[in-house]
């Protein structure tokens, strides 16, 4: 397949339009594998941009306020913490992301070539780091819960932070396909646009090999291996939480409450980029095909990108222990909504979660 004009898509997805005419309401893509002109109606200019309006506010208020509770109550001092820490800040930064791909869906690209880079760049970076970050949350939990004794010297802050690096690094090394070529590009009516410009000397199997390796490797590290550890981790633990003495009904709700979330968020959009590789492929040639997989694929992403606003009240919120912490920073703050935010805090909940779970334990173990 050829393309000479219209949409571009980058490695895990994500369109950008590069319109023939600032006025037209329509995109054009030429396709060797259509028999003419594929007229595409713009629809996420219309449903986009506040969809990331809304995540972009209840992610900064939740992520931020999940740093802030970390930083300074919390004060990182075991290997949960530094991964709840560094999971917010992923998808802190993944939301800052969002009101200029909110522009590029409504417009187009106004931010110049090196800003093009950053945002796109952060972008991919940590879609890929917030969920590794949520696969090492998992393993930790498991030793916590079902290896507490044997894993005291492995769940230490130091070793928090060793493995976080390495999980920033996953993220980077992960993206890399993604952010060799991201660049500004100049439609011929003179719009710009953010992109992957792929060369086609890249394309060594094939027309669009290079973005087909790039759904896959979506599919692969973005939904198969991460749903792999989060089941196996899970099991284990909801099998521990069964077997012992003590109710344990509002953690298993939890744990199962985190996998089904992530499920939600996260199969619909790779399924739908897995569709996307296909028709590259040439198994779905046609406009209406098309039309449909480049709808569902707008749809889908903005619910993978919900799960950033989730993941605050997900692992942290339900915690006990957060939130008495956050109820003691609030009651030091002297502003007015943090007396609003301590209103809406539930006082007191019977049950534990797992992240309560997780650190009672450590505080019986460690003496903290």
């Amino acid at each position: 397949m050829n393309f000479t004009s219209s949409y571009e898509m980058s490695a895990n997805g994500r369109y950008t339009a590069e319109a023939i005419n600032d006025t037209t309401t329509e995109d054009y893509d030429y396709d060797e594998n259509y028999s003419g002109i594929c007229v595409y109606e713009k629809h996420g200019a219309h449903f986009l941009p506040p969809l990331y309006s809304i995540f972009f506010l209840l992610g900064l208020f939740g992520n931020s306020l999940v740093i802030w509770v970390i930083a300074c109550g919390l004060r990182l001092r075991s290997m949960t913490d530094v991964c709840l820490f560094n999971l917010a800040i992923a998808d802190l930064l993944l939301v800052f992301t969002l009101p200029f791909l909110a522009h590029e869906a409504r417009d187009k690209w106004i931010f110049g070539d090196a800003m093009c880079k950053i945002v796109l760049g952060v972008y991919h970076i940590v879609l890929y780091s917030g969920i590794f970050f949520i696969c090492l949350m998992s393993i930790d939990r498991y030793l916590a819960i079902v290896h507490a004794v044997y894993a005291l010297k492995a769940r230490t802050r130091s070793f928090g932070v060793i493995a976080a690096a390495v999980t920033w690094l996953a993220g980077f090394l992960a993206s890399f396909s993604d952010l060799i070529f991201l660049k500004q590009k100049t439609s011929p009516s003179m719009s710009q646009f953010c992109f992957p410009d792929i060369p086609s000397s890249w394309n060594f199997l094939g027309p669009h090999s290079w973005r087909i390796f790039g759904l896959v490797k979506m599919n692969i590290l973005g939904l198969f291996i991460p749903m792999f550890i989060l089941g196996f981790c899970y099991t284990h633990i909801i099998l521990r939480l069964l077997s012992s003495r003590s109710s344990k009904k509002q953690a298993i709700r939890l744990v199962l409450m985190v996998v089904a979330v992530f499920f939600c968020c996260w199969v619909p959009y790779n399924i739908t980029s897995f569709f996307k590789a296909l028709e590259y492929l040439g198994v779905y040639a046609s406009c209406e095909n098309s039309n449909a997989i480049r709808l569902a694929l707008q749809v889908t992403e903005a619910i993978a990108y919900s799960h950033s606003c989730l993941n605050p009240f997900l692992y942290v919120f339900v915690g006990e222990k957060f939130r008495r912490h956050l109820l003691r920073l609030i009651h030091r703050a002297p502003c007015s909504l943090c007396q609003v935010i301590k209103m809406c805090i539930p006082q007191d909940r019977r049950g534990t979660s797992v992240y309560s779970l997780t650190t009672s334990m450590e505080e019986r173990s460690t003496g903290v």
